[in-house]
């Protein structure tokens, strides 16, 4: 197997909030896990800079992270968690940047990332890592490809390309009852596959393939993956119902586009979190 560079670094796992379903313990025990696999090189990323932020949200918003004025439960002001967040995007650029070099990458790093939209955050998401990474590719390429396999709808990436010509953006997700509640139409070059509950893996896969035929279509010089595993069967804060082996299957499908990829973390709260990855990676 080609040896997947995964993207991470320990001071993400320095923050907390007891009974938060984005804990560190999800990241730190899939880590060790892949670690024992001995199939995958680990780099470190740095802190993304204020301009790469500046590049996708509002100066505003980032100043109201950076000095913590905000009161909200499930995207708490932290201690720290502007530098959290800064290195999240700085894994999801250095995914990127790997990427370009023709070698798979995958940023296993928090918080996640694809709610935060131009002006707001929500939903776990501080800043949209994988919209910076992919503005800044951008500047090297001429077209981007976003898939979003999260559970949830990618809101806040669909709300950062919207209308653009050189990003086109497919999400499969959930709808109905279930955060954020968008994402039930397609939109311009916004593509949105959505699912009922209790989705099993063959609807899945359908689905996953017309995403795919769009991409294929508009021939992307670049694929970003937002991968979200709370698509898993056994996962409390959704109810789609995919095998770890489904997920070796979806990268099998993404790899067969011939194109370089790299993906980064988005959601995943299962103590199987680290399987559900490596099943993932190994077909990449």
């Amino acid at each position: 197997m080609v040896r997947t560079k995964i993207v991470f670094s320990d001071k993400c796992l320095g923050y907390d909030l007891p009974g938060h379903p984005e804990s560190s313990k999800r990241v730190s025990d899939a880590v060790k896990f892949l670690r024992s696999t001995r199939d995958f090189k680990f780099i470190e990323p740095k802190e993304c800079l204020r301009e790469d932020l500046l590049s996708v949200h509002s100066k505003e918003m980032i100043d109201k992270i950076k000095h913590g004025k905000f009161i909200n439960l499930e995207t708490p002001a932290l201690p720290d968690i502007f530098s959290h967040a800064k290195l999240s995007v700085g894994g999801a650029m250095l995914a990127m940047k790997t990427s370009l070099k023709e070698e798979k990458a995958f940023s296993l790093m928090r918080p996640p990332g694809h709610h935060a939209t131009r002006t707001k955050f929500g939903g776990f998401c501080y800043f949209n890592n994988i919209a910076i990474a992919v503005t800044k590719a951008l500047e090297k390429v001429d077209r981007v490809a976003i898939l979003d396999i999260d559970v949830h709808h990618g809101n806040g990436t669909q709300d950062i390309f919207l209308g653009r010509q050189d990003v086109l953006f497919a999400s499969i997700h959930q709808y109905g009852q279930i955060y954020p509640g968008t994402g039930k139409h397609s939109d311009g070059n916004c593509f949105n596959y959505s699912l009922n509950a209790y989705t099993e893996e063959s609807m899945y896969i359908q689905k996953l393939e017309v995403a795919l035929d769009k991409i294929k279509d508009f021939d992307p010089d670049l694929i970003a993956v937002s991968a979200g595993f709370d698509t898993f069967k056994n996962e409390n804060i959704a109810s789609i119902k995919l095998d770890m082996e489904s997920y070796s299957r979806i990268a099998t499908l993404i790899a067969k586009l011939d194109k370089p990829r790299f993906a980064v973390l988005e959601g995943g709260y299962t103590s199987e979190l680290g399987k559900c990855i490596y099943a993932f990676l190994k077909n990449f």
